[in-house]
């Protein structure tokens, strides 16, 4: 094997990212070596792309990106058990340390020393990764390395989606994006009995309903309460899922719950957000708000989803070899497409 490997990386402090050859990465003792196969582009990659302020206070230049991959194992660290080469994976994004509160208590995911593959540490975007064999997801057969590729969000919302017991209940999604959309398709899976996904994207929109089996509603163009006469819902929505980061979004969705309403909140809002917080507490609205994927718990979840008949493939909408990887951006950026998976093969 070379000891060079072509990767995607953030070089300047500009919007963009520039292919480079970098050198494949060592591995300490507790380390795999993952030959990536498949990446998906994510909402994180955009922010990195654009070079938006999150992304200057956040990211360090040079940084190879990328969080969502699929690929083999082709090295083992010396202390590593229960995993071989040739193995395919994907695996956690977020690199937890082992000494707080949280991580004792086996909360990984709440873990206040998280740092993130791609934004703090060298990404997946690149032909090898370097990745703490703790944080390797093994992918059974019936998990192909594009469905791996895209685990990250998926667990993103099946992590939301799961916050509240949805069977029998009648669900709000406010944002269309795949998280949305992915979400909608949880919801259908366990037991929701109507599920609403909300945006004012047309092309997201009909994605949705494409993907979930929901009823979109273009805010832009219907009334909300109209669609609840629409399915005879008695009261409002039992269960609020908010993926948009809108503050529009979330007043709607709030008005929409019925008296003990719950919210799950991964949607991040651009800066401080005014909250009529008087309704809530006199609706009694449970709130969540949601990060990343419980480690591993969300993980099983939706890998046992899948093999029992979850189907969000049609949520990946462009396909690119990396060599193409602008084109896969432009995509993204286009706001018409679902996932955008790039071919590292």
């Amino acid at each position: 094997m070379s000891n060079m490997m072509t990767a995607l990386e953030k070089s300047k402090p500009e919007p963009g990212l520039w292919k480079v050859e970098a050198p494949v990465p060592e591995i300490g003792p507790d380390d795999v070596l993952i030959r990536i196969n498949k990446t998906g582009i994510c909402g994180t990659d955009i922010h990195i792309w654009n070079w938006d302020d999150w992304a200057a206070h956040t990211v360090p230049v040079p940084m190879i990106t990328g969080h969502e991959f699929a690929g083999t194992i082709v090295e083992l660290g010396r202390n590593v058990t229960g995993l071989e080469i040739g193995q395919r994976c994907s695996g956690e994004g977020h690199l937890i340390g082992r000494d707080s509160r949280q991580s004792r208590a086996g909360k990984f995911h709440l873990d206040p020393g998280t740092r993130g593959v791609g934004v703090n540490v060298q990404g997946a975007f690149a032909e090898y990764l370097a990745l703490p064999a703790f944080n390797v997801v093994p992918l059974p057969d019936a998990i192909d390395d594009e469905i791996g590729a895209i685990l990250d969000p998926l667990g993103n919302a099946v992590h939301t989606a799961l916050s509240f017991d949805l069977i029998g209940e009648d669900v709000l999604i406010t944002g269309a994006g795949p998280i949305g959309i992915m979400a909608a398709a949880v919801a259908r899976h366990v037991g929701a009995r109507h599920v609403v996904i909300t945006d004012v994207n047309a092309d997201r929109l009909a994605l949705a309903e494409k993907v979930a089996d929901c009823r979109p509603v273009n805010v832009a163009k219907e009334d909300l309460y109209d669609v609840i006469s629409e399915l005879k819902m008695k009261q409002g929505f039992d269960v609020g899922l908010e993926m948009s980061g809108n503050q529009d979004a979330f007043d709607q969705m709030v008005g929409a719950l019925v008296m003990g309403g719950r919210v799950a909140l991964l949607g991040i809002p651009p800066g401080k957000s005014p909250v009529d917080w008087s309704e809530i507490v006199f609706k009694a609205i449970t709130i969540k708000g949601v990060y990343g994927r419980e480690i591993f718990e969300t993980w099983y979840k939706m890998i046992a989803m899948l093999e029992n008949g979850l189907d969000v493939r049609p949520v990946i909408t462009h396909r690119f070899p990396v060599s193409r990887f602008r084109d896969g951006f432009e995509a993204m950026l286009s706001g018409k497409s679902g996932k955008v998976v790039l071919d590292w093969a």
